[in-house]
């Protein structure tokens, strides 16, 4: 009787799941029509030509296949665009607001979600979910819970860059990092935090030297912050003195550092995605010689993503957009190292023979394990310490 009743269950969710599948398909039809003729406000930061060409090649499709109108507002730093977004909340603007898209991550995210500020549910719903990698953490953001409020939309980690010429081997720890500074005083340096890529800086070197990195995916607490965070300010007391300009000045973005390593200043530039060299070398911005690396115990990683907030005017319009972008044919374009090369969050393993090749050909080689993100709160414990310390020298 069992076994009837079990086979009786799986006929009826047999013939439920073209239902099922039919009302997607409905339901992402109706998207899509809504978003014939919107505009979308697609803020994102636009400190790199490569993304903004990108990003123009992106408006065309949309347009061409979709009727969408993708304007592109380049913002220095996201928390700008949140601040406008909680000014509009503020002032009652519930519908019709200036944001329809927001490139973010980690801090912005969690300040924007906590503040009921976004759409959510939305992002697994879009077509494309089907090829994203669920292995990598495409459902937490720096330890907040996702929960469909935002779309994957590009892998990162850590990532030196350095020249074969000067430095033959990768440094493979914090203490090889320090004694080649000891080597060569004078020529390594780090952005100056709160940019985003020195702060990172900041948590690998605390992951790595904390004897209690747990700790770290939970909020700070004034309890053992001190305690938590001794062996970084220890280490960085120690480098410091052996930096640019002995650690009195920092450049300000990686940007900067990219120059430097290219003019001979600096013998390591860093990043936050692995294919940058690459990528730099295509338009001639680095040299030959360069090349990417991270601490053999592992690097920093996360996942950027888009979202939406509560108050979009195109919501529909958005959404037709971050599906386009989880798209196997712009993930590709995304991470070829001569249009962008920033990496996919798509699976390979799910797509079909010739996309697969194509992907895995600009999956570069040798990573270093991913260390996940502490969580979000550690971001601002972190700056605001190290300013403390350093920040009026």
């Amino acid at each position: 009787m069992r076994d009837l009743r079990c086979h009786l269950l799986c006929l009826g969710m047999l013939m439920l799941a073209p239902q099922l599948a039919n009302a997607d398909d409905a339901r992402w039809q109706s998207i899509e029509q809504d978003a014939k003729g919107q505009t979308v406000w697609f803020n994102a930061w636009g400190g790199d030509a490569a993304v903004n060409h990108y990003l123009d090649w992106v408006s065309g499709e949309v347009k061409r296949d979709y009727a969408i109108n993708l304007r592109i507002v380049h913002i220095a730093d996201a928390a700008d665009t949140v601040k406008r977004i909680q000014t509009e909340a503020k002032a009652g603007r519930t519908t019709g607001g200036s944001v329809d898209l927001l490139w973010v991550n980690g801090e912005n995210f969690r300040t924007l979600k906590e503040g009921g500020l976004l759409r959510t549910g939305w992002a697994e719903q879009l077509p494309n979910w089907q090829y994203v990698d669920t292995q990598k953490p495409v459902r937490e953001d720096f330890s907040v819970p996702v929960e469909g409020a935002e779309s994957p939309w590009g892998s990162a980690q850590l990532t030196f860059i350095a020249r074969r010429s000067q430095t033959p081997q990768p440094l493979l720890s914090p203490q090889a990092l320090l004694a080649y500074a000891k080597q060569n005083p004078g020529t390594v340096s780090y952005p100056r935090p709160p940019d985003f890529t020195g702060t990172a800086l900041l948590e690998q070197l605390l992951i790595s030297l904390t004897p209690e990195p747990d700790i770290l995916k939970q909020p700070p607490q004034e309890s053992h912050f001190a305690q938590v965070t001794a062996p970084l300010w220890r280490y960085l007391d120690e480098l410091h003195p052996l930096l640019w300009r002995n650690g009195r000045d920092f450049p300000p973005t990686p940007a900067r550092m990219d120059a430097m390593l290219a003019n001979g200043t600096l013998r390591l530039s860093l990043t936050f995605n692995p294919l940058h060299a690459q990528q730099k070398i295509a338009t001639g911005e680095l040299p030959d010689d360069s090349y990417g690396f991270g601490f053999q115990a592992g690097m920093l990683g996360n996942v950027h993503f888009v979202t939406i907030p509560a108050n979009a005017r195109a919501s529909a319009a958005a959404q037709v957009v971050a599906n386009f972008l989880l798209s196997p044919e712009a993930q590709l374009r995304k991470a070829d190292p001569e249009v962008w090369g920033d990496p996919t969050v798509l699976a390979p393993d799910k797509l079909n023979g010739p996309q697969r090749d194509a992907l895995l050909a600009h999956v570069p080689a040798d990573l270093p394990p991913v260390l996940a993100e502490p969580h979000a709160a550690w971001v601002n414990a972190l700056e605001q310490e190290w300013l403390r310390r350093y920040g009026t020298h």
